[in-house]
This record gives structure tokens, C-alpha cells and sequence, in this order.
């Protein structure tokens, strides 16, 4: 079945690489620019900037991630399956990952491309809304 391999395990550690970092500890904000690289898992998310938003919690000297929003050449991969925008927003914690703009999720030689995608990584769902077009693949469909 095509775009089957969407689900993830969001509560494992994120692992972040990139040329350059501006750190704000007022606003618990962390922005890295210039060949983004994001794992967790074998969840991977690349862009040229991803701006990072730690949570609040007063029992720990630095909070957990709790979304992410990349910007520029975004691209998201787990497995087989590769998605590519304009930006996306990861919600680390409710294992959410929102697209937008120019879309195309593809896996082999299925494509599904429109404006909007929202990934569920927990159940392994995914929504795709504006102008939706798909291209699937018999053979590699079955």
C-alpha cells in the first residue's frame, strides 16, 4: 500500500546539525541556519532554516522541544516515503508535522502533490488539502 511507512516514534531523542546557531534563552528559542539537519530516528527533516521552541519547565535547567518550523528547500523523509515544501511546523509532542506551499509527497513512483499536508507520525495518517493530484504506480501499488 503507497505512503504506508508515515508513522513514527516521536518521543525518541532529536539529533540537530547545522552551520550556524543564534540561541535566545529569554524567548526559549533556538534558530539554526545553513544546511538544517534534523534526525530522530529515522525520521530526517533538512531545510535552510529551522527556528526550534523549546517548552517552559520549571523543574528542568532546559526544556524539551516542543516544535519546530523550517523554512526554505524544506524536505522530510522517513523510510521510503519523502515529502518536499515550501515550510512545515513539527510538533514534537503530538508527533504532528504540518507542510505548506507547493507540496509533494512521494514514495517510489507515487506522487500526491497540493498546497497543504498534515502528517500524523503517531497513527501513520495523513491529510493532504488544496488542489490535491496524485499519480500512483500500478505495479508498486498493490
Amino acid at each position: 500500500m503507497p505512503f504506508s511507512g508515515l508513522s513514527h516514534d516521536a518521543s525518541l531523542p532529536v539529533e540537530i546539525a547545522a552551520d550556524n546557531l543564534e540561541l535566545n534563552q529569554g524567548t526559549g528559542t533556538a534558530v539554526f541556519s545553513g544546511g538544517v539537519q534534523v534526525a530522530q530516528g529515522a525520521l530526517r527533516l533538512s531545510a535552510e532554516k529551522i527556528e526550534v521552541y523549546y517548552a517552559e519547565d520549571a523543574n528542568q535547567s532546559s526544556g524539551s522541544v516542543e516544535s519546530m518550523k523550517a523554512t526554505g528547500e524544506v524536505r522530510l523523509s522517513n523510510g521510503a516515503e519523502a515529502a518536499e515544501a515550501e515550510t512545515a511546523e513539527y510538533f514534537v509532542a503530538d508527533g504532528v508535522v504540518e507542510m505548506e506551499g507547493n507540496v509533494l509527497l512521494t514514495q517510489g513512483n507515487n506522487a500526491l502533490s497540493s498546497e497543504r499536508l498534515r502528517i500524523n507520525l503517531v497513527d501513520g495518517t495523513a491529510t493532504l488539502d488544496g488542489r490535491v493530484q496524485t499519480i500512483f504506480d500500478p505495479a508498486t501499488s498493490q
